[in-house]
């Protein structure tokens, strides 16, 4: 199969294979975001040992398992090994008897499940590097898994046996809006982006839920049956994906679920409150966690001091599960299509659009002209105005000027109305105030259809259409 996007990616890992040195090369991302898919379409046959752990299986379980891996890539003893280092030491004889050419490949899936209760696996893996693989420059070790926190904590920032032998780290986003109809595309779905962008804000850029589409169902009906008809593909989603992730999800839950019910993002003390946490060291390693797994962003604060944040939740079908499928009891055939345009649904896409645009702010750069400019993504909140004074998306430029970002999704061009125009107005004079900026501020529209010319439609400098997100 074709690999969509990754462009990037897919240089690094030649380079990697290329490379004169050997290589300790970690793959991590989200649970469903295609890390295995890429490693594995990428290096196909070239591979000189692959295997994928057992999920929530004991040692013993995890050795045989290993044992079979190793036995499919030609090693002869019939006996599994007792423990990881006789595993290890196993698999160093079939790579030095190995027929490879190049590099010898070697990739272990899923590595977090291998590292059950008292196993011994990190140390084994330890030696195994340090012992034998660090010294052969033919040698490309990639390990890859879902649990981030573990892949971070007890491999890219061991403090131990395995401290600085990482050579490379490889995080996998989320496909882009572009990435994701490029894939739609593939797979027979030729929508207009319109619909793209809402099977986007409701899915993610994640390739596993994308492929869930069907060509044969509008967008509307493709997300009544994965998310709300009986026994829908998605509904359990959701738990699966925490429970993969993490031990005791539950604080991480509160975290994010305090987050969605906020338009505009907490700073750490507000989220802290919503939640009903204290602060310490404990949360800090909460919204760690949840940042290191791609749930939540953190941005700054345009006039909070030094290191003084906005937390926002930018995982979309978190935040879509949280805000439409949770505790919803009102389901019925057609309940997607029937909600679209109520005030439920309009409150959702309106706050999920400006995510979309806060996650593709390079490419809003990039139609202003300014990428090459130095811009940094800011959020802003009045402190002595009215609460509707704050602006989610502001982009402050080396230039002396300030974009100043309004975010429309609508199916037909955005009409700048006399009530909103006054609003705008104040809020600009707001920040201007507060902020005692003295750059150049331009009021930005970006508007999924455009904006429908009018007396006031002039107030804005500039107007980013959704083509322009792409």
């Amino acid at each position: 199969m074709k690999i969509i996007g990754r462009e990037q990616e897919i240089v690094l890992l030649k380079q990697l294979y290329e490379s004169k040195e050997p290589e300790f090369v970690t793959v991590y991302g989200r649970r469903r975001v295609g890390k295995t898919y890429l490693i594995n379409e990428h290096f196909k046959e070239q591979f000189a040992f692959s295997v994928t752990a057992l999920a929530d299986k004991s040692k013993s379980a995890q050795l045989k398992n290993f044992h079979s891996s190793l036995r499919k890539y030609g090693y002869k003893e019939e006996v599994c090994a007792g423990d990881w280092y006789d595993s290890f030491e196993r698999l160093i004889f079939l790579l030095e008897n190995s027929r490879v050419k190049g590099k010898k490949v070697i990739f272990l899936d899923e590595l977090p499940w291998f590292d059950t209760k008292r196993s011994g696996f990190l140390s084994a893996l330890e030696h195994f590097w340090n012992g034998w693989a660090a010294s052969r420059p033919d040698v490309l070790l990639i390990v890859c898994g879902s649990a981030t926190s573990w892949m971070m904590n007890r491999l890219i920032l061991n403090k131990r046996g395995l401290h600085n032998r990482v050579t490379k780290k490889l995080h996998l986003s989320p496909f882009t809006l572009t990435e994701a109809e490029q894939y739609l595309i593939y797979h027979d779905i030729f929508w207009e982006r319109h619909d793209v962008a809402i099977a986007y804000m409701v899915l993610g850029g994640i390739p596993f839920y994308l492929k869930q589409l069907s060509p044969q169902l509008s967008c509307a009906q493709n997300i009544d049956y994965l998310c709300f008809q009986k026994d829908a593909p998605m509904r359990n989603e959701f738990n699966i994906l925490f429970a993969s992730l993490f031990n005791n999800p539950d604080k991480h839950l509160k975290l994010l679920e305090a987050l969605s019910r906020s338009k505009c993002g907490l700073t750490r003390d507000q989220l802290l409150g919503a939640a009903g946490f204290s602060s310490g060291g404990a949360t800090t390693t909460l919204l760690t966690e949840l940042e290191q797994c791609g749930f939540i962003e953190r941005y700054n604060d345009f006039l909070g001091s030094r290191g003084r944040y906005i937390f926002q939740l930018t995982d979309f079908f978190t935040l879509f599960y949280l805000k439409q499928m949770k505790g919803n009891r009102q389901l019925t055939d057609g309940y997607w299509l029937k909600s679209i345009g109520s005030g439920t649904y309009n409150n959702w896409v309106g706050q999920t659009f400006e995510k979309l645009c806060l996650v593709h702010v390079n490419k809003i750069k990039q139609a202003l002209g300014i990428s090459g400019i130095i811009a940094t993504p800011f959020a802003w909140r009045s402190t002595q105005a009215s609460p509707g004074a704050q602006i989610d998306l502001l982009i402050d430029r080396k230039d002396n000027c300030i974009n100043i970002c309004e975010c429309k999704f609508t199916q037909d061009p955005f009409i700048v109305e006399k009530e909103y125009a006054t609003k705008l107005r104040n809020k600009m004079a707001a920040f201007r105030i507060e902020t005692k900026t003295r750059k150049t501020l331009f009021l930005t529209l970006i508007a999924s259809s455009g904006m429908k010319q009018n007396k006031y439609s002039g107030m804005m400098q500039n107007v980013i259409l959704l083509d322009d997100l792409f």
